[in-house]
């Protein structure tokens, strides 16, 4: 893997690129650290979920740009886009990373606020008299 894979991955409003490039196993999330950007473990296991499945979390360096959504979103956004990275480095990976559900987008968005009510689905409070 001599030549750099850029891939896209999207969570409702995150969105996420990958670069990945042959090195030690460095991530690097908006020119910073990858544990100071996701402080907490369970951001930092989704985020690196498909590398451990590949096992090629010592043998590849990531260099993560992520915009919109919050911490969580920008998590699972992360996560597609190595994912999609690690495929066009090598396709025989598919069935492993499609098997543990890896390369599916998350569709789940908002639902939009509908005119004459306080919100997607609330109706504003009854009064009889």
């Amino acid at each position: 893997m001599s030549d750099t894979h850029i891939a896209t991955g999207r969570r409702r409003t995150a969105v996420a690129r990958a670069r990945l490039k042959s090195g030690s196993g460095k991530i690097e999330v908006n020119n910073r650290e990858f544990q100071d950007y996701f402080p907490t473990t369970a951001l930092q296991s989704a985020v690196l979920r498909p590398l451990e499945i590949s096992g090629r979390s010592q043998t590849v360096d990531i260099t993560l740009v992520t915009s919109g959504g919050g911490a969580t979103g920008q998590a699972g956004a992360a996560s597609l886009a190595i994912a999609r990275a690690l495929l066009k480095f090598d396709e025989t990976l598919r069935p492993e990373l499609k098997k543990n559900g890896l390369l599916t987008r998350d569709p789940r968005m908002k639902e939009r606020k509908k005119p004459g009510r306080p919100g997607a689905r609330k109706r504003f409070q009854f009064s009889k008299r």
